[in-house]
């Protein structure tokens, strides 16, 4: 059965949050500070929060930079996965992830389904690995973000979740 095991230890991880926005800051980042909040809540060290703007070089450089930094085991980005002209992050992300983990989008989308409807299919959530990093794409919504966090992010990101979770194959994620 799926769950904590309490018996094993936390493994808390290092995570880089950004924000593709041309409207937000910091003072109005719902989404971002939603995300910083429950990282921390859960134990999690946030190393970098950054805003920018949706400029698909500017994020497949900001990408490369924390995939590059050793203080970074995870990136969430929020933002930019809709389907206008200026949504670029999925395009950015594949630039630069060398596996998708297309598990995440897909699941992502099934629990967005029973609150968003049909919806939900404007969605480009996705995720990737790329030299060792976890790399997630979330839209902007707050709402969204919190679902992500709460139904699938808590969970894989707790080294005590059982049968399995990410966390536990940090450690192997560069062997060749």
């Amino acid at each position: 059965m799926a769950g904590l095991d309490l018996s094993r230890p936390f493994q808390p991880v290092q995570i880089a949050v950004l924000t593709v926005s041309d409207t937000r800051s910091l003072e109005t980042d719902t989404s971002g500070a939603l995300l910083v909040e429950q990282a921390t809540a859960a134990g999690h060290r946030v190393v970098a929060w950054a805003i920018l703007p949706d400029n698909q070089g500017q994020l497949v450089q900001q990408f490369q930079d924390w995939i590059a930094d050793p203080q970074v085991d995870v990136v969430i980005s929020t933002g930019g996965t809709g389907l206008t002209g200026r949504d670029v992050t999925p395009e950015a992300l594949r630039q630069v992830i060398e596996k998708e983990i297309p598990g995440f989008g897909e699941v992502f989308r099934a629990l967005s389904l029973a609150k968003v409807g049909l919806s939900t299919l404007q969605s480009r959530a996705l995720a990737g690995l790329a030299q060792g990093t976890y790399l997630f794409a979330l839209p902007g919504s707050t709402s969204a973000c919190r679902d992500a966090w709460d139904e699938i992010l808590v969970w894989q990101l707790d080294s005590r979740y059982r049968p399995c979770n990410l966390v536990e194959l940090l450690p192997r994620l560069r062997e060749t």
